[in-house]
């Protein structure tokens, strides 16, 4: 079986340099692209053969990056945070465009018959403990009448809420929903900026103390009860089975996959 050639954007970050690391040691992977800040990533991908790039750099650039690999006929593993509804929904239009054949001009997509199947998959957190928590949140949210997620960062990560609480906050909404749960009770009056981020309904507060990695609680409460699902990431190296398990899954998920937990088998 020939080796999935991967090339990693932001090599030289903290996530980029635990990447390239992870992938040369790891089978049936090549690492054949160390891409950063000024470099030219479409071509980068182009001309290392690369058939999947994965992204760690910033969220300022990751959206065009993506663009770039996919019109470089590579698929995309994403890690950096900075996405939301509009920058997703491009995307998968893009893929869209790709993988019936044509591209934005109408002519045929890069790589030709190869563009019919090209995946990108955004992940919010490619820790397994902490995809697990967001999991089972979900699942519980809809038996218990309030929720709040608190994450916990250390004091060079550039956005806030996390890309991983956010993902959280949204899941609970949704199966609260679908639940027909109303809004949480909440009889605040005043100071409601100390009531954190309402992502959806859900409120999320966010941390961040030197010291830290990234860490997550999600909070529900009932009337007489509690219950906490608390995950900590001591160490980066902690994420590198998700991102290996996120390349080998991509490049069989044609269009677009946000949440590592789509790729296990949670049922």
């Amino acid at each position: 079986m020939t080796d999935i050639r991967v090339a990693v954007l932001g090599a030289a970050g903290r996530m980029g340099t635990q990447t390239c690391a992870a992938v040369e040691a790891a089978d049936g992977l090549e690492l054949v692209a160390r891409v950063d800040a000024g470099d030219d990533v479409g071509r980068a991908v182009r001309d290392s053969g690369a058939d999947v790039a994965v992204d760690f750099t910033v969220p300022a650039v990751t959206e065009a990056n993506v663009h770039a690999v996919l019109d470089a006929g590579a698929h995309a593993v994403v890690g950096t945070t900075g996405w939301d509804d509009a920058s997703r929904g491009r995307v998968a239009e893009h893929l869209e465009r790709l993988n019936s054949g044509h591209d934005a001009d109408g002519a045929d997509g890069a790589d030709g018959a190869a563009g019919a199947g090209r995946g990108v998959l955004i992940a919010p957190n490619f820790g397994l403990s902490a995809v697990l928590a967001m999991t089972f949140a979900a699942r519980a949210a809809r038996y218990f009448e309030s929720a709040e997620v608190v994450e916990l960062h250390h004091p060079d990560k550039v956005d806030a809420p996390s890309g991983t609480a956010r993902h959280t906050a949204a899941a609970i909404a949704r199966a609260r929903a679908e639940a027909g749960l109303g809004p949480m009770p909440d009889a605040t009056e005043s100071g409601f900026e100390a009531r954190g981020a309402d992502i959806d309904g859900v409120r999320v507060h966010a941390v961040r103390l030197r010291g830290l990695v990234a860490h997550e609680e999600i909070l529900l409460g009932n009337a007489g009860e509690q219950l906490v699902i608390r995950q900590d990431s001591f160490d980066r190296a902690s994420f590198m089975p998700g991102v290996l398990l996120a390349v080998r899954e991509v490049v069989r998920r044609p269009g677009l996959t946000v949440g590592l937990e789509n790729v296990l088998d949670l049922t």
